[in-house]
């Protein structure tokens, strides 16, 4: 089932950045990045055209409370988003129902592609999930055509869970590799349903 979750102010270093809640004071920031052509692309949904588009989705980041802003470290800079989402067809995926989860999304200035600066990011969050809020699960998918969320999420331990068509928020439908990580200091048996969907092999 999807676990509560919330940042609450919470905040996390790593040797190159610091994640935190966004603030509506990152608008120039988020604006720079989210309105990049391709960036949003990559993440099913068209990059923003102006100003306003990114301040109402900054104040949906801020009441929602549940994506942190990636921020360089070097000058406090914000290049990304990562969200600690609900994953879907929590009704359907029954080898969950005896588990607590969330869904992993991400996005990062097209300039800082390359760097390793996603995977730093997305590791730091897995790691204050399953250590300190005892997660036992993760998914994460990409779009097969984005190859570097592919490669980020390989790095950081995700295997390939399942083959699925969805709707993009452009209203395209994509090919998606949802991939599945396990909390390693827990004992997680998992039943599958739905095979027809399923590629996972643990």
């Amino acid at each position: 089932m999807n676990a509560k979750f919330a940042i609450n102010g919470k905040q996390i270093e790593t040797e190159r950045l610091v994640l935190r809640p966004f603030a509506l004071s990152d608008l120039d920031d988020f604006f720079a990045y989210a309105s990049e052509p391709g960036v949003g692309e990559m993440a099913g949904w068209n990059h923003h055209q102006n100003k306003q588009e990114s301040m109402e989705i900054l104040q949906r980041f801020v009441q929602q409370d549940k994506t942190v802003a990636i921020c360089l470290k070097l000058d406090n800079k914000v290049i990304g988003s990562l969200g600690v989402e609900e994953y879907g067809l929590e009704e359907k995926l029954s080898e969950f129902f005896p588990y607590q989860g969330r869904e992993l999304g991400f996005v990062l200035s097209k300039q800082h592609w390359g760097k390793g600066l996603m995977t730093e990011a997305v590791q730091a969050v897995i790691n204050y999930l399953f250590d300190e809020m005892h997660l036992d699960f993760l998914t994460c998918g990409y779009y097969t055509f984005n190859a570097r969320s592919k490669r980020v999420q390989e790095k950081c331990g995700f295997k390939p869970y399942r083959k699925l068509i969805s709707q993009t928020r452009m209203g395209t439908e994509q090919e998606t590799i949802l991939n599945l990580l396990t909390n390693p200091r827990k004992n997680i048996k998992l039943q599958f349903s739905h095979p027809e969907t399923l590629i996972y092999q643990d």
